[in-house]
């Protein structure tokens, strides 16, 4: 487990980055505005990518909005932690995603789920976002990175994507593997994600 500033000296680490789309784009619909921006992350970032399969999931909280396009790339980056999540922030900006509402319906959301090893800001300032009730979740937006994502061990979402591309990655807190923690979901969750056909 590696715990350090996110402002520390640019190193070349793993990035997973979660992607997801409900709301058609300019340039279509949900499947097509994510493979446009994988290939502008990809631009973004000199990189090369694995992607997974998309998914089509429910929407998450129910009756926030249509069910979502999911998928998840894995990739290295020569940087720092929040120059990447800027970098995402900008693609997303591209695609007309306005960060004014918070689990609203959207166009685009590319969410770092984790970089390297990192935990951010601190071992306590995460355990505090994943501990946090769904109701003070949907209403508080964190001021400062947390790494990796606070809920990522919980959404089938995401570690069904995540699946198709790092089964055997390692939560750097719980030291569960993705294969763990996707089996521990309920049966119900997995079985909502529904593989979609290749775009």
């Amino acid at each position: 487990m590696l715990q350090m500033q996110i402002d520390s000296k640019p190193v070349q680490k793993s990035a997973l980055v979660a992607l997801g789309a409900n709301l058609p784009s300019s340039v279509g619909e949900p499947e097509k505005t994510l493979c446009y921006a994988i290939s502008n992350l990809r631009w973004r970032t000199n990189s090369l990518m694995y992607r997974s399969r998309f998914f089509s999931t429910p929407c998450f909280p129910v009756g926030y909005g249509p069910d979502y396009v999911n998928g998840a790339v894995e990739f290295k980056f020569q940087g720092k932690a929040n120059e990447l999540l800027n970098i995402l922030h900008d693609i997303e900006k591209i695609f007309g995603r306005a960060r004014d509402t918070r689990w609203s319906g959207r166009v685009l959301d590319l969410d770092l789920l984790t970089f390297g090893d990192i935990i951010a800001p601190s071992l306590n300032g995460y355990a505090q976002w994943r501990d946090m009730p769904l109701s003070q979740q949907i209403q508080q937006t964190p001021t400062e990175m947390i790494l990796p994502h606070p809920r990522l061990q919980d959404r089938a979402f995401v570690l069904g994507p995540l699946m198709d591309i790092v089964p055997d990655w390692r939560h750097p807190v719980f030291g569960l593997t993705v294969q763990q923690m996707y089996g521990r979901l309920s049966v119900a969750d997995r079985d909502a994600l529904r593989p979609m056909p290749e775009p």
